[in-house]
């Protein structure tokens, strides 16, 4: 076992290591969304719609076969609510 083990069994220097890398990662994680929030002010004032920007991005993200059974659904949902 680590040397630096305290009285009660909480090796505090590698504790101390997860929590300052865990500190830095939400430091890189706040930069990146400040980053995205700056594409999407860009983009809203090139006249884009970043409601849509986002949905399209989301849409990206998910495999084929989830977004045809996530648009099935759907279709299904609308037409039980006599919206199609």
């Amino acid at each position: 076992m680590a040397q630096d083990i305290t009285n009660d069994g909480v090796a505090g220097e590698e504790l101390k290591q997860f929590v300052e890398r865990i500190e830095r990662l939400e430091e890189e994680k706040k930069g990146i969304s400040d980053d995205i929030k700056e594409v999407f002010a860009e983009l809203k004032g090139r006249g884009f719609d970043a409601k849509i920007v986002r949905k399209i991005v989301q849409i990206r993200r998910q495999d084929a076969s989830e977004r045809q059974e996530q648009e099935a659904i759907l279709e299904l949902y609308l037409q039980a609510l006599g919206m199609q």
